[in-house]
């Protein structure tokens, strides 16, 4: 055999024709044939290749490509002095003569055959994240395993970059030799760990209780709901008791919400929910604090043919019918009043289950008693009229002030 000297470095005999002390030390030298499968001991580590003793009348020598399924890697991270390790023949002698090996190559023939019983047996394959490439990831199961971003976790990931170095576990989905090509899903793997841990949370989620939990997702029709098992919908029509034109203008990924459960399907897995029931109802807030008879102050939201909308409440709007307006005829409600002006109302009707206001300006100008947030803040003229206050055109200018950015970002949003 070779020599290593006393740093260690190992320099392979020379053979010569006849050499009757190498035939002794070894017998019949083996043969080998390309495409075979070897063992032998690694003798020497280089930068860019490793020699390995396999009994052959020269040392086989594996490029360091030839190493791993992982790309620029170095040799002494693969393999240590002394190891033994299989490894496939490429060439029995090349353009220098020399048998060429491939450590990768053989543990890829070996692995096919592992991962095909496991393909067989709908088994689940593990192996280190060893690279993120475009549209994933490439995972070590003996060969390169594709698992597609979409495929990695129960929800797509944006940032794959975390995954690299760690193991992770796969069922495969697809596979095909011929192609080189394997494809892994993790998602699979976790939805079937998981079925048991979901049924057991959908049998134990009831309809109306209230539960904490975190926005996952925002989408154009509601907010994803991560509950700690698994994620609930809330539809847009569930977000508030006002008009919302888009999910994001009321809560963000990341959010920390309370919400009830309105509907559990077994069947579909799906948790429908409502942020808004957890919520003061401001029409049933506003019932309680007012009467027919009341005055109230509000603005002009907006006219229609017969009459013209008064906000009167955060998120409540009443009615003022034409025939409400003026103790005269009026053909045109613009003839009365104009969008945002602010004026006296008095409450006529209110119908809580419709959720409707009915408003009167004729029978406001003949007085009536004040709801109670206005008594502290209205004072009276000296003809007796009822006035606002600095305090209340302070209250206006803050609201003001309040939902017009919001207004703008939402229609940002929907541009967008």
């Amino acid at each position: 055999m070779g020599t290593f000297d006393d740093e260690g470095n190992y320099t392979p005999r020379q053979i010569v024709e006849n050499d009757t002390v190498f035939s002794e030390a070894v017998g019949d030298i083996p043969e080998v044939e390309d495409g075979q499968v070897v063992t032998g001991t690694v003798v020497k580590i280089d930068r860019d290749e490793v020699l390995l003793d396999i009994g052959f009348k020269s040392e086989g020598v594996i490029p360091s490509k030839e190493l791993s399924i992982r790309n620029d890697v170095d040799p002494a991270e693969v393999v240590s002095m002394g190891e033994r390790v299989e490894a496939l023949v490429l060439t029995k002698e090349d353009k220098e003569g020399r048998l060429l090996l491939s450590k990768k190559r053989a543990q890829y023939e070996r692995a096919w055959g592992d991962i095909e019983a496991k393909k067989e047996a709908d088994a689940v394959v593990e192996g280190p994240v060893i690279e993120v490439v475009k549209g994933g990831l490439i995972v070590d199961i003996g060969l390169r395993g594709f698992l597609p971003a979409s495929l990695v976790e129960l929800r797509r990931v944006r940032d794959l970059q975390p995954y690299v170095g760690t193991v992770v576990q796969a069922k495969i989905i697809e596979l095909d030799k011929n192609r080189n090509n394997v494809v892994l899903s993790r998602r699979a793997y976790l939805e079937e760990n998981q079925k048991e841990t979901r049924d057991n949370f959908l049998t134990n989620l009831k309809v109306g209780e209230v539960r904490s939990g975190t926005i996952s997702s925002v989408v154009s029709f509601g907010a994803f709901v991560d509950l700690g098992g698994m994620d609930g919908l809330i539809h847009v029509s569930e977000l508030s008791w006002k008009h919302v034109d888009h999910p994001g203008s009321v809560v963000a990924v990341g959010d920390p919400v309370t919400v009830q459960v309105l509907d559990v399907d077994f069947s579909r897995e799906r948790i429908s929910l409502s942020l808004k029931a957890t919520q003061q109802d401001p029409w049933a807030e506003f019932a309680e604090g007012h009467a027919v008879g009341q005055l109230v102050y509000g603005r002009v939201t907006k006219l229609v043919q017969f009459g013209a909308f008064v906000q009167v409440g955060d998120g409540i709007e009443g009615l003022v019918h034409i025939s409400e307006m003026s103790a005269h005829h009026v053909e045109n409600p613009g003839d009365i009043v104009t969008p945002g002006e602010e004026l006296w109302v008095k409450i006529i009707d209110l119908d809580l289950q419709r959720r409707r206001i009915s408003l009167s300006i004729k029978q406001a100008a003949e007085g009536g008693e004040l709801a109670a947030e206005y008594r502290e803040h209205f004072e009276v003229d000296s003809e007796g009229n009822w006035a606002a206050s600095e305090q209340v055109e302070q209250a206006w200018a803050e609201y003001e002030s309040s939902v017009e950015p919001a207004v703008e970002s939402v229609a940002d949003e929907s541009q967008a």
